[in-house]
């Protein structure tokens, strides 16, 4: 039997892409809704990261946390469709407040390149989009789990002048090369690396299986890290994107760099709690004799050696 989900994706996608971005923040929050009443993966996910990262927070906060975030989740998955589809110019001038970007300007003049970190905190693919469209960023990406999508994907994210490269041997040395030359590339700082690849670092205080290779990456090319994301704004009235350097420090010690990185996503996160994905399995490997917090069985490992 034929896969019908791509056909239908696309159909939903085209279809969505010209509404207004306020009707689709409105869909995007009766989306969210549906997650919040209907038992589902990412309510539960979402409700157990928000009880370990906010345990400050009295049950009635968290539940108003979820609710709010699960609202932000819908406006992620519909707000896609023009993120994507539309002719860049348009999506561009959603982008109605830029703060910071001066700091990867000066980077570029100094030669060194950049390294932007973006976290998975509010529209992430429209900061992508202006990091193209400005910087002409390369950026590594997994494929696709559905294989019928990944050429739409791929004409959308480098449409604006992004580079954006399997996330294999191959890829890596193309982001060396790339910054050698003083380009920019762009990651996802807060995703969890295969095993064998990260070790755990806090992360809202809960040791979190984190990648050391943006660390290493700047280390070695004696690159700035800058993180970015883009908060939406209320009543889909557009997106306010944010530039930070990564404070200086003594990042020698690969724990301590990798401590500092979770620490400065975690800084971005309070700024807009509600808009980062809460549903994505952040703690999903714990160390060795620790039990899942996901209700399921998953093999313990050890981290890197430092």
């Amino acid at each position: 039997m034929p896969d019908i989900r791509p056909i239908l994706i696309k159909s939903i996608l085209h279809l969505c892409a010209y509404l207004p971005l306020p009707i689709l923040h409105g869909i995007g929050v009766c989306i969210g809704w549906g997650l919040l009443l209907i038992p589902n993966r990412s309510r539960l996910t979402s409700e157990i990261n928000i009880a370990l990262c906010w345990p400050e927070l009295s049950i009635r906060e968290q539940r108003t946390l979820l609710r709010k975030s699960l609202r932000e989740t819908g406006k992620t998955i519909i707000e896609t469709s023009a993120l994507w589809l539309r002719p860049g110019d348009r999506v561009l001038r959603l982008i109605k407040r830029v703060d910071g970007n001066e700091l990867v300007e000066q980077a570029i003049a100094k030669g060194s390149g950049a390294i932007l970190a973006t976290p998975h905190l509010g529209a992430w693919e429209a900061a992508g989009l202006y990091a193209s469209a400005h910087f002409k960023i390369t950026c590594l990406y997994r494929p696709l789990k559905i294989s019928e999508l990944e050429n739409l994907v791929q004409n959308a994210r480098n449409r604006l002048g992004g580079n954006y490269i399997p996330a294999t041997a191959s890829g890596i040395r193309l982001l060396y090369k790339a910054l050698d030359q003083g380009g920019v590339v762009a990651m996802l700082p807060d995703q969890e690396p295969k095993a064998g690849a990260g070790m755990f670092a806090p992360f809202f205080g809960v040791p979190a299986y984190s990648m050391v290779f943006l660390a290493r990456l700047a280390a070695r090319t004696d690159t700035p890290i800058i993180f970015v994301w883009c908060e939406r704004l209320p009543w889909g009235r557009g997106y306010h994107l944010h530039f930070r350097a990564l404070p200086e420090g003594d990042h020698v010690d690969i724990h301590t760099a990798v401590t500092a990185t979770n620490q400065a996503v975690e800084d971005c996160v309070r700024e807009c709690p509600e808009q980062y994905q809460w549903s994505y399995r952040r703690f999903k490997t714990r160390p060795e004799g620790e039990a899942s917090f996901y209700k399921k069985k998953r093999p313990a490992i050890k981290q890197v050696d430092s």
